[in-house]
């Protein structure tokens, strides 16, 4: 068993119990965009995090054990997403990419935001035209340094 097949475990489960990711965080006490990733195999769950999850999915203790290990993090399988969704955050990025980056200069300095010191909201927001997504994400800057 590997890291890969403890999340597939977690999705079946996920699916034949009808569980909704903000409903397992909340049994972990945690937002439900970082648990989301963890159970999708990009974070490292304690021991204490690990034992809910797997009474929640039902996980063998191998697999409880594996959520405790830090995973090899970036999960696309392509340079270019193939995925619709995934596929319209590179673009975004590829339209808007430089535009955060001399933004982001501009403001606080040659450095970068932290994907590490970071959280993220997201929330469905309701509109007359269509509903639209949210995404709220707040990172650190992380200034170059000099030596």
């Amino acid at each position: 068993m590997n890291r890969n097949d403890v999340t597939e475990l977690i999705i079946e489960a996920k699916i034949k119990k009808g569980l909704k990711w903000e409903d397992v965080a909340k049994k972990i006490g945690l937002s439900k965009e970082w648990v989301t990733a963890g159970c999708l195999g990009q974070m490292t769950f304690d021991k204490k995090q690990a034992g809910t999850l797997g009474k929640v999915f039902g996980l063998p203790p191998e697999a409880v054990a594996l959520l405790q290990v830090v995973p090899y993090k970036g999960s696309l399988p392509t340079a270019v997403p193939t995925d619709p969704l995934i596929y319209r955050f590179y673009e975004l990025i590829s339209v808007y990419g430089t535009t955060f980056k001399e933004l982001i200069h501009e403001e606080f300095g040659d450095g970068i935001m932290s994907a590490i010191d970071f959280k993220m909201d997201l929330k469905r927001e309701p509109n007359a035209n269509g509903d639209r997504v949210n995404i709220v994400m707040s990172g650190k800057f992380l200034p170059y340094k000099t030596y």
